[in-house]
């Protein structure tokens, strides 16, 4: 029987397989959401001049938090703990985000023309 120890689990996308980090990271990663500003924090954390969209910025956030994890493990000496906190601050709120929009309902376009419109029906 294995015991995983200090690590704890979240689900990071519907498809994607569930991430594994120290149960301190995610706990601070929660923690700081509360202060997450998408317009705001996400440019300058991608380094970029405009916000992406949802499932671009998803992409980007978990290839740039795997590349810090791995620093991690390795205890590369450039491991930067804030930035990797962020970066996981940021994907929960990513998928947050990408997990309301998939549940709002879609709406129906309006009819333009016919009965009970400002617009007559064509003629006969």
């Amino acid at each position: 029987m294995s015991f995983v120890g200090n690590q704890k689990m979240f689900r990071a996308a519907m498809a994607e397989a569930p991430l594994y980090r120290p149960a301190c990271l995610v706990r601070a990663a929660r923690a700081g959401q509360a202060a997450w500003r998408r317009q705001r924090d996400l440019p300058r954390l991608l380094r970029r001049e405009t916000v992406p969209a949802n499932a671009a910025a998803i992409r980007i956030l978990r290839a740039a938090e795997a590349e810090a994890n791995c620093a991690r493990l390795e205890k590369r000496p450039r491991y930067d703990l804030h930035r990797h906190v962020t970066l996981l601050i940021a994907l929960l709120a990513e998928l947050q985000l990408a997990r309301r929009n998939a549940d709002r309902p879609r709406t129906r376009p309006r009819r333009i023309s016919g009965p009970g419109t400002s617009r007559p029906a064509p003629r006969a």
